[in-house]
């Protein structure tokens, strides 16, 4: 295995995932592991999923729950909507749904079935969508939904007195756990930043693709990034969550 990436939320941007995979020159031997929101956002929803398990095929691949694919799961499920979910970015999935052979659909149910809520590897390094609030990790939540919507690690490690070292009893136990994590969910555009960005020990590689940003992915050891273009440019025509 050449290389590990982790791959920030896509929502719905196939053509910056396809642009992204290029430029980083993925082949077969690189392990990508997606920290979850591929869908709601711009048109390709549903070829997004359709793409990442072909994908899936030629590569390892690691597809972490996101908050929005929750959303849209329970959705093909039970076909009750959320006004809240179809204001930020739901009713571009159910568009992209609404003809969908019945075949495509039980494929797709069947992939976001397999979903991990998290993923450590043999480093020490987690990769998960959001966060946890356990202190113990996130293995031993409470609600495994805090898992794709926590925003409070992130928020810890942003406000982090930098001067505490990590034996200090005032360190954040949660922040101790693992030697890196790796998360999406929050854009980092939200504190005017255009790549992945670390905080303490967490990784954010949540780029802000959904509005305005650029789709991230950063390799784990080398902390090399590849983006694609700003996706709004890519769907010139759409407003994805802007």
């Amino acid at each position: 295995m050449n290389r590990i990436f982790a791959i920030g939320d896509i929502h719905g941007g196939l053509k910056a995932l396809k642009q992204v995979l290029e430029r980083a020159k993925i082949t077969p031997n690189d392990q990508l592991i997606f920290l979850g929101d591929y869908v709601d956002g711009w048109s390709d929803s549903a070829k997004v999923i359709s793409y990442l398990i072909e994908l899936s095929k030629q590569n390892s691949c690691i597809f972490i729950r996101g908050n929005h694919d929750d959303l849209l799961h329970q959705w093909l499920q039970t076909h009750e909507t959320k006004e809240k979910w179809l204001a930020h970015g739901g009713q571009s999935s159910i568009d992209a749904y609404r003809n969908l052979p019945q075949e495509t659909i039980e494929q797709h149910l069947s992939f976001f079935n397999e979903m991990v809520n998290y993923y450590i590897d043999d480093e020490n390094r987690l990769f998960l969508h959001a966060g946890f609030s356990n202190l113990h990790g996130p293995e031993y939540e409470y609600d495994p939904y805090m898992l794709y919507w926590d925003r409070t690690l992130w928020e810890t490690a942003l406000c982090l007195d930098k001067s505490i070292p990590k034996d200090d009893f005032r360190y954040p136990k949660r922040l101790s756990l693992f030697d890196k994590i790796f998360i999406g969910h929050t854009p980092v555009t939200r504190i005017n930043k255009e790549n992945p960005v670390r905080a303490a020990n967490v990784w954010n590689v949540d780029t802000g693709a959904a509005f305005k940003g650029k789709l991230s992915m950063l390799e784990v050891s080398s902390k090399e990034v590849f983006q694609s273009d700003p996706v709004w440019k890519l769907y010139p025509n759409e407003k994805g969550r802007n």
